[in-house]
């Protein structure tokens, strides 16, 4: 019984509660500019970035920290999923960081053509879809409540993310300027996915990918290995 009591969670609610303030005093009205005016663009997003990965690795290893509350058991079939799908999640992100996209959260309208419209022709929400995919991966594989809240709580901030960026853009730009932005951004088009570029940007995606899995074990205290 002192599983479900607050004895061992401590770290996993400060951890948790400190990443979801990091994220959301940005959001409040005013506040990200008021930030970038007195850090500089460039400073600001080189902390913020660095601070939400330090948050995020708190935060995994504290859920790892936290009592066991079973919710099902782990096949060995399943650590195979996030071992074949995070090459993509990685390949994914790198596609999307800096990459001209208005539709993505922090995106940049500069450079975007609509009718060459890039990894948003693929998708809209990329670095959200990154975050979805690697979400649902790890939920299977952590059938314990800290990790449900952790990777089930990233999975639904997700999906809700894409719909509210999209009901934002459509507010905020008129149903006019929506639809001529989007017009190629519902289909699977590649057309804007190619050249040397995005081979660059995909080598890179795989590095992460590789280095990730490498540090898995001694920073997470978990073994990738199926």
């Amino acid at each position: 019984m002192a599983e479900w009591g607050m004895a061992g969670w401590g770290e996993f609610a400060a951890a948790l509660a400190a990443f979801l303030l990091s994220h959301a005093l940005p959001s409040l009205p005013g506040a990200r500019g008021w930030l970038v005016a007195r850090m500089g663009k460039r400073f600001y997003g080189a902390a913020f970035g660095l601070a939400s990965t330090l948050l995020l690795v708190w935060l995994i290893v504290a859920a790892g920290r936290a009592p066991l509350v079973l919710l099902w058991d782990q096949g060995p079939w399943m650590r195979w999923v996030p071992n074949l799908v995070m090459p993509m999640v990685c390949v994914l992100a790198a596609l999307a960081i800096a990459a001209p996209n208005p539709f993505s959260f922090e995106g940049r309208a500069r450079g975007f053509d609509p009718a060459r419209p890039g990894i948003a022709g693929l998708t809209r929400h990329p670095l959200l879809w990154a975050l979805l995919v690697w979400s649902l991966a790890h939920l299977l594989v952590n059938g314990d409540l800290a990790h449900g809240v952790l990777f089930g709580g990233f999975a639904a901030m997700a999906l809700a993310g894409m719909a509210l960026q999209d009901a934002r853009h459509r507010r905020v730009w008129g149903a006019a300027d929506w639809a001529r932005l989007s017009a190629r951004t519902s289909a699977l088009s590649l057309t804007g996915l190619a050249g040397r570029g995005v081979l660059l940007r995909v080598g890179a995606g795989l590095l992460v990918w590789a280095a990730l899995w490498h540090l898995h074990l001694p920073v997470i205290g978990v073994s990738p290995m199926p």
